[in-house]
């Protein structure tokens, strides 16, 4: 006895949605195309919002940047919710697992009170910058153009939202829970002479209404000084203290500017490939914001450090603008 089985293959009808195959082409899309790609809404508003009647619902005027098509902003780490969760949550565990392991060997007690104190003043003050990067990163949520860079705007609000927050928790760490240090924090950044620029920074740039200068700001110029001075250089000054293991509870941190820089990059080297104007029109927001954010890092790294001299954050931000398509040099401003 002899039994024959034949399958059959069936050809789906649609390889995707309309929409994505007027952009891809009739071929098998991926999630990330299906959800990021051409779903901004772009006609047919009811109304005008009240706070700017001269822009509509969507409007690319929100920025002086000019681009031909708005979703060449796509994100080269492919996230939608989906994806940026699950990436996310497996950082936030391995946080989680140093944070725990930091407070249930009571590593805490290896530090100095001066290495305390250190951290409390010129450390812990940040999680005030990272609120406001919290917010720059949720104007380019709510005002630019193009789900491809809207969405990954706001994934990378609540990555500032969250670095905000195990700032936080390091000072809850070193004053167990009682909330001393965070407002021996807040002192240091309401008063502080060291602070007041970096302060005076944040609450100018919270008044800026193009979204792109402030990715700029945040994403190119702010982002570069921290990664090499407060990341590296005071995370130095800590391991020659006796407080190698703070790294442990920095380390969230650093992942979270390393993964950005792999979607802001591309970004802003496509922005200014985009045209000559465009270029033009970064470069000359750098020459403007630079000045200010080099002021405001030399007066903290004066404190924190012992010397005002930024030079290894400017030299992030050289090879990060290079590597970008801009070439003028940043060392006069050190």
């Amino acid at each position: 006895m002899t039994l024959e089985i034949k399958t059959s293959n069936l050809e789906p009808i649609r390889q995707t949605y309309a929409y994505i195959e007027r952009r891809f082409g009739k071929k098998p899309a991926t999630r990330y195309q299906e959800v990021s790609f051409d779903v901004q809404g772009a006609t047919n508003f009811h109304y005008r919002p009240l706070w700017k009647p001269d822009k509509t619902l969507n409007d690319h005027t929100h920025t002086a940047l000019q681009m031909q098509d708005w979703y060449v902003f796509k994100d080269p780490r492919q996230f939608y919710y989906g994806a940026y969760v699950q990436h996310r949550a497996r950082l936030q565990e391995t946080a989680e697992s140093n944070y725990s392991f930091f407070e249930k060997r009571h590593l805490i007690e290896n530090l100095s009170d001066e290495v305390k104190q250190k951290i409390i003043t010129c450390l812990l003050p940040f999680r005030y910058i990272e609120q406001t990067a919290n917010l720059h990163m949720m104007s380019g949520s709510a005002y630019g153009y193009g789900t491809v860079i809207t969405q990954a705007c706001i994934f990378a609000a609540m990555d500032r939202l969250g670095m905000a927050q195990y700032l936080s928790r390091i000072g809850l760490l070193i004053d167990g829970n009682t909330g001393e240090s965070l407002q021996q924090a807040k002192d240091s950044w309401m008063n502080d002479t060291s602070w007041q620029p970096l302060r005076k920074l944040c609450e100018q740039s919270l008044t800026e209404q193009d979204w792109f200068k402030l990715y700029i700001l945040q994403n190119l110029i702010i982002d570069s000084l921290m990664q090499a001075l407060v990341f590296g250089e005071l995370d130095q000054w800590l391991v020659e203290h006796g407080a190698r293991d703070v790294a442990m509870l920095t380390e969230f941190m650093k992942d979270c500017l390393t993964d950005l820089r792999k979607w802001s990059d591309p970004v802003l080297k496509t922005a200014i490939a985009e045209s000559e104007e465009n270029k033009t029109l970064i470069q000359g927001w750098i020459d403007t914001l630079l000045p200010q954010v080099t002021e405001a890092f030399s007066a903290w790294s004066n404190t924190a450090l012992g010397y005002p001299s930024i030079a290894n954050g400017l030299a992030v931000l050289t090879e990060r603008s290079k590597k970008a398509g801009l070439t003028s040099e940043l060392d006069s401003v050190a």
